[in-house]
């Protein structure tokens, strides 16, 4: 049974059929909203009208396909072209019995066709696209092929440790103390978000949204953040919840964090121990 699995290309989300093999299928539907959003069914037939296209899915078919019928083929050859010629991916796969393109209804619905022919659906609506969806997928391939990967991305694990302990410092000792409306527990954790931030990379998240209105679209601050940062950044969560529960003043505690964050950002980096740590993780990769 097919997994759907999502890749963004250059900011293109597209739908990916994994059969665990090589006969993946891509959502030419999605790959089409590249081009418009409003025309896809259009911008498909237009790329399946030339002739070039239909030689490239008959010669496709007759090197994966046994039931590929070859004198409808040679029909739909002869007219690719014309004026007058025109098919649509479910024509064409009803009259070939084609099995490289067909349309899925439901959820993930629109018209689907193998990774080979999706490249290149891609290639003819542009080569710099087709380069992204190549690159998107095959990452994602890569994940699937190595468990491991599917599920450590070292960023986010890092960003989130220690999080659990920070934030319920700030609700048990902070918001008690201060006797805040519920309402306003909310400001409680940015604030204190926004120490650290302040204390490790020397602005606010929303400086950061104000300075990069295009990357905020898609990451926050701590996404863009080196590995080596976002070490410091766990460590800080942890000394900080000890901190709040000493009821050591916020003015003390951000001079505490910013020393302790220079110190070992600095050691850190002399240590090159992003590199390192990346080796490491291919490495362990490899083994397993």
């Amino acid at each position: 049974m097919a997994t759907t699995k999502k890749i963004n290309a250059n900011g293109t989300e597209i739908s990916v059929l994994l059969h665990g093999n090589e006969n993946d299928y891509i959502c030419l539907t999605d790959m089409a909203r590249y081009k418009d959003t409003n025309r896809t069914n259009y911008i498909i037939q237009n790329w399946m009208r030339s002739r070039s296209t239909i030689e490239y899915l008959g010669v496709w078919e007759q090197l994966h396909n046994p039931n590929f019928k070859s004198i409808e083929f040679d029909a739909f050859r002869g007219q690719a072209g014309l004026n007058s010629f025109s098919l649509t991916p479910g024509e064409w796969a009803e009259k070939t019995n084609a099995i490289g393109i067909y349309s899925k209804a439901g959820r993930y619905g629109g018209t689907y066709a193998h990774k080979d022919i999706a490249f290149n659906f891609g290639m003819w609506l542009s080569p710099t696209f087709q380069l992204y969806v190549v690159k998107e997928y095959q990452q994602l391939k890569e994940e699937q092929n190595n468990p491991l990967l599917q599920r450590w991305d070292v960023k986010r694990i890092l960003a989130k440790a220690n999080y659990t302990l920070h934030t319920d410092a700030i609700k048990n000792i902070i918001i008690p103390h201060l006797s805040v409306a519920k309402k306003k527990k909310g400001l409680i954790y940015a604030t204190e978000a926004d120490m650290l931030n302040l204390a490790l990379f020397g602005y606010t998240a929303k400086d950061w949204e104000e300075a990069n209105p295009e990357l905020s679209k898609k990451l926050n601050m701590r996404d863009t953040a080196s590995i080596n940062e976002l070490v410091v950044l766990s460590n800080m969560e942890s000394l900080n919840s000890e901190l709040i529960k000493q009821s050591m003043p916020r003015e003390v505690r951000y001079d505490v964090l910013h020393r302790i964050a220079e110190e070992q950002l600095k050691i850190l980096n002399e240590q090159n121990a992003e590199y390192r740590f990346k080796k490491l993780t291919n490495e362990t990769i490899i083994k397993r």
